[in-house]
């Protein structure tokens, strides 16, 4: 009988949060190995100390990104990040798309004119439309969504 590992809360929490290290065994800056305080696991406490390293220590790039487990072009964006956002820029992005980038203006602006001769008309015949007028692939969620944040905003 194995016996079960023990609830780690706080690790539990960082991949909630989506900030845990992608490799904590590479972690091998001096700063963590010394001090339990110092969390290898927590991706945004190493990325933030990996950037006071380079901008306080005057340490180098290459082997800063190395001893804290990441890439060189991983830095540079922690780094533009930092300096754009502060803090909250080392927290992960959500993955793709931030808008209805598809349904610009001038389309959502084509629908309307489409639901005003024809409220009837359903995502599906607006999509097929949109197509043959824009040659553009949209899929009815999104058009029944932008159409909710519109109805919303009115």
């Amino acid at each position: 009988m194995t016996a079960a590992k023990d609830p780690d809360p706080k690790l539990d929490e960082l991949r909630k949060r989506g900030v845990l290290h992608p490799r904590p065994e590479l972690v091998v800056d001096e700063l963590f190995a010394a001090d339990e305080f110092f969390d290898a696991r927590d991706a945004l406490q190493v990325k933030y100390e990996m950037l006071r390293r380079v901008r306080i220590d005057g340490q180098g790039i290459a082997r800063t990104a190395r001893d804290f487990g990441y890439s060189r072009p991983t830095f540079y964006e922690a780094r533009a990040a930092f300096d754009q956002h502060g803090l909250p820029g080392l927290l992960p992005q959500r993955k793709g798309p931030r808008r209805a980038h598809k349904l610009s203006p001038e389309i959502m602006e084509f629908v309307a004119e489409l639901l005003a001769e024809d409220g009837a008309l359903g995502a599906a015949e607006l999509v097929e439309r949109i197509h043959k007028r824009f040659a553009l692939h949209v899929h009815p969620r999104s058009v029944e969504r932008a159409l909710a944040r519109k109805k919303k905003g009115s």
